[in-house]
């Protein structure tokens, strides 16, 4: 194989491979090294790259094996984080200016957990500045650039998990771990293609991550392939107690056959070729799965209440920044008003967003629970042009239903499996909703999908 087959393995298939003493996890590591070195500041993919400590650990990984010793599936394996996680040896961001210096002296338990699988650790990767909290409204909202596609560089990589999902889909890493208020994981899973995890709330601990919106900040793995997803979310799950909210809670089996329920509305007011590949998926499916038109989430105000639970619980989190006055120094000019806007939230409507909340997870549960998975096309539209406003971009095609905002504020797992291209060349995917602790289901689903479709193992070709 060459050093590019090598890249684009998947990371059990990197696991097996440094197991097998095919390849040492030093050269993996060099060789990954090498690639964000040259690839990532042409993505504006990567914050920092973490020589010192990757190479320390890959050392410490093969001499272990060659002592007998092998830690996980994960032993050796490389990756990368958001640069919303703590991690020993280099800044931890958050994306924006006034953190550029930030340092936290300890490693995040998701960082933790990936160390004691014998992982090794690559580098911080690019994300939105404040994963967005303040109300972006362009691709170029952060200080390392606008994130950009591998597939076609004009073209955005999503946000707010930017880095993870361009060096993914790039072959810089083996996995990544993003993190999913409303979006932050479908969103550019399904932009650069790749297979993204949400995971149900309360399922990874988030000690060590920037707080958002803590009622519903959430932790997952971006990788190449649904195994991949699965591997790396039962490496970091689990109780933790530095997170009351963290739970241990057992992996449900999947079923053989499972009944999938097709989103109302999925084929309504999305592009061309997004809802062609949609119904392409819909037939794979059926070979494996009964498939039922018609199934319904309940018409309910979402984007305005998770709209007023950020908006609290942001300015909450980021209140210092906003009554410091440095929140002028972030680079979109939305970000640079948008703390203040938050700041002025009413507690009226947040305790009443939080009643409405109540609503939300009694009749979203109800409605996914006859169904083993929702279905629905992650996004309405390929990726969004670098240089045209988001309320500007493919007016078209505005995308009839949302499923991702009603998961989250339910806090339920959604996964996003790539299903195809269309315009510009740029990746489509198919999107999974499942029910509470129902990841293994959505998993298995994705990777009979996988077995039968090539989508997630194609290249894009890099400059």
């Amino acid at each position: 194989m060459t050093d590019e087959d090598i890249a684009y393995l998947d990371a059990t298939a990197l696991g097996r491979r440094i197991a097998r003493k095919q390849i040492s996890s030093v050269e993996l590591t060099q060789l990954y090294l090498d690639r964000l070195e040259r690839y990532g500041p042409h993505l504006n993919a990567v914050v920092t790259i973490m020589h010192e400590r990757a190479l320390r650990e890959a050392r410490a990984a093969d001499a272990e094996l060659a002592r007998g010793h092998r830690r996980s599936a994960l032993h050796g394996v490389p990756y990368g984080v958001k640069d919303l996680l703590a991690a020993v040896g280099a800044p931890t961001t958050w994306g924006a200016q006034p953190y550029r210096d930030q340092v936290f002296h300890f490693d995040a338990t998701v960082v933790a957990r990936l160390h004691a699988a014998g992982a090794v650790l690559l580098g911080k990767l690019a994300m939105v500045e404040l994963a967005g909290g303040f109300g972006y409204n362009e691709a170029d909202a952060s200080f390392t650039g606008p994130g950009r596609t591998p597939w076609n560089r004009d073209y955005w990589s999503g946000g707010s998990s930017s880095g993870p999902g361009a060096c993914v889909a790039a072959g810089l890493v083996g996995f990544a771990i993003g993190s999913e208020t409303n979006g932050s994981i479908l969103t550019p899973s399904a932009m650069c293609g790749v297979t993204g995890l949400r995971p149900t709330f309360g399922r990874v601990s988030r000690y060590g991550a920037m707080a958002l919106m803590w009622s519903s900040d959430k932790l997952g793995p971006m990788a190449r392939s649904a195994r991949d997803t699965e591997l790396v979310l039962r490496t970091i799950a689990g109780a933790d107690p530095h997170d009351d909210t963290a739970r241990t809670e057992r992996f449900v089996k999947a079923k053989k056959r499972p009944r999938i329920g097709v989103v109302k509305g999925a084929r309504e007011k999305n592009q061309h070729a997004v809802t062609k590949n949609f119904e392409a998926s819909l037939a794979v499916l059926r070979e494996f799965a009964d498939v039922v038109e018609g199934a319904v989430l309940p018409d309910l105000p979402y984007g305005a209440v998770i709209g007023a639970l950020i908006n609290g619980e942001c300015a909450a989190a980021f209140r210092d920044l906003i009554e410091s006055g440095r929140a002028r120094e972030l680079r979109s000019p939305a970000d640079r008003i948008g703390g203040y806007m938050q700041y002025n939230t009413l507690a009226v409507d947040y305790v009443d967003a939080m009643r409405v909340r109540k609503q939300i997870v009694r009749a979203v549960t109800a409605a996914v629970k006859p169904y083993d998975a929702l279905v629905f096309p992650t996004l309405p539209t390929v990726a969004y042009p670098i240089d045209v406003p988001f309320d500007k971009v493919y007016p078209d095609a505005p995308g009839a239903i949302d499923a991702v905002t009603p998961g989250n504020l339910t806090g339920i797992p959604s996964m996003n499996v790539p299903n195809g291209f269309g315009e510009h060349g740029l990746p489509t995917g198919l999107g999974l909703l499942g029910n509470a602790w129902g990841e293994a289901q959505l998993v298995a689903i994705a990777a009979q999908v996988q077995r039968r479709t090539p989508f997630h193992t194609k290249r894009p070709v890099l400059a």
